[in-house]
């Protein structure tokens, strides 16, 4: 039974759904809603459930009488009863003092072999997991439903993934669902519409008709963003162009074979179709939507739950290694430090140009733009509703979605504050914020309207 179960539920019952808990399969999925609540709240929220749950768990062993006690007298007088003669707050704050220890030191945690995953990276070998007392084993890892998987079946503990994976994984999207969770997002921008050498004198996305490509994974920002830009030049993404999931270090050899006339991918993959002299850059993603989220830090919410003061410290050093990656001059630093061949094995003046911001379209012309990529870890819950809005717009899912919900329980705003604060960070005081996509803004409390305003579109 989890250490969230909430004690002063007259519907929860010990034992009969399928993991034992509760006395049926509604009540259990009505326990799964409650408990990623309790998550999303932050720590203080889970450590007195907890403690709440185990003083009653004291005082009504047999589940019968707990039951009849709290349908007697109501939960709000039950709590206050036990208040009386148990102090449930001191406890709680004892409890957190006592829960510090990292309950695990030794992770994995795998990474897709792109810029994006920066932060994930580089804290391996500039000595932010060291610091925040773990040691991390970073896997590359070749793609991103691998990633998905082994993330899924523990053999990592968490993972670098698209910002709409947590998302699609929660929603039973191109899986089983399980609810998952996305405490920090790892980069802003970044990406790139890259074509190959060949479509030169094509750069209106009118003449994209038939055109073959490639995207890093169906759920990702690069499929919505791609798919945003050629609807709003008047192709509809599914009948007009053919659209593939290619794993990004595969996209620069794809282009070369001429397997495909494009892609939006993730650095460092725009910049060596540059360097390799077989594409040229199209336009920066930040050119569709500026602040735009990429990829993120995720982990289960069992992971979450279960090593509360692992994950704590984890988060803390990935936010921590984000801050410093954000400071325009580490970059060069971090060039050098995540351009070996078991991070990205890619020539440092290549990384240099994207990190930096100075680099060349492969149209004659020298671009100087520092914000191509940034690091910022507030996961927004708008970017989440925009993600279902896209993921709904498209097909991927369909029916009635309780946007603020899921944005809420999976993207945690108040984890990532308290682990910004932790490293002497300002976190937003706000969870939600409005935002402009090619000139068309978004209101994340009108998700429906927005998908309903696009003239080309599945839903």
């Amino acid at each position: 039974m989890s250490s969230f179960f909430n004690p002063l539920s007259t519907r929860h019952s010990f034992g009969r759904c399928s993991c034992g808990a509760h006395a049926s399969e509604a009540e259990h999925r009505q326990a799964l809603a409650a408990e990623a609540a309790t998550v999303a709240a932050g720590p203080e929220s889970r450590y007195r459930r907890i403690v709440e749950s185990a003083v009653v768990r004291a005082l009504f062993p047999v589940d019968t009488q707990r039951r009849a006690f709290l349908t007697a007298v109501g939960a709000s007088t039950a709590m206050a009863a036990i208040a009386s003669v148990f102090p449930i707050a001191t406890a709680t704050e004892a409890f957190a003092q006592g829960a510090g220890a990292i309950e695990k030191k030794d992770l994995s945690v795998g990474f897709i072999p792109i810029t994006c995953a920066t932060p994930i990276i580089m804290a391996h070998p500039l000595g932010f997991y060291a610091k925040h007392g773990l040691n991390v084993n970073v896997v590359r890892t070749a793609g991103w439903a691998v990633i998905r998987d082994k993330t899924i079946n523990k053999e990592y503990d968490a993972a670098h993934m698209l910002a709409p994976m947590p998302i699609a994984i929660t929603m039973g999207a191109g899986s089983n669902p399980i609810p998952y969770t996305m405490p920090a997002v790892e980069n802003i921008n970044g990406q790139a519409i890259t074509l190959a050498n060949k479509h030169k004198d094509k750069r209106d996305p009118r003449q994209w008709r038939g055109f073959r490509f490639a995207v890093p994974f169906d759920y990702s920002m690069h499929n919505y963003l791609l798919r945003y830009y050629v609807a709003e030049h008047g192709l509809d993404p599914d009948r007009d162009i053919q659209i593939r999931a290619v794993p990004p270090p595969e996209m620069v050899a794809n282009l070369r074979a001429d397997n495909i006339d494009g892609y939006l991918g993730p650095d460092p993959f725009n910049q060596r179709a540059v360097f390799d002299g077989v594409g040229f850059i199209h336009i920066l993603s930040k050119e569709l939507w500026d602040g735009h989220p990429c990829c993120a830090f995720a982990a289960s919410r069992e992971f979450v739950t279960s090593m509360p003061n692992t994950y704590a410290a984890l988060l803390r050093a990935i936010v921590d290694a984000t801050a410093y990656a954000q400071k325009s001059e580490n970059r060069r630093e971090i060039a050098t430090a995540i351009a070996a061949p078991n991070y990205l094995n890619q020539p440092q003046t290549v990384l240099e140009q994207i990190l930096t911001g100075t680099f060349a379209d492969g149209l004659g012309g020298v671009k100087r733009d520092p914000n191509r990529i940034q690091f910022d870890p507030f996961p927004w819950e708008s970017f989440a509703i925009w993600i279902m809005t896209q993921m709904k717009r498209w097909g991927q899912v369909r029916g009635e979605i309780d946007y603020a919900r899921i944005a809420r329980e999976v993207y945690l705003t108040t984890d990532a504050a308290k682990a910004m604060r932790d490293v002497g960070l300002e976190p937003p005081t706000a969870t939600s914020k409005s935002f402009s996509v090619m000139g068309k803004p978004f209101d994340p409390a009108k998700p429906e309207e927005y998908i309903a305003s696009f003239p080309i579109r599945r839903s």
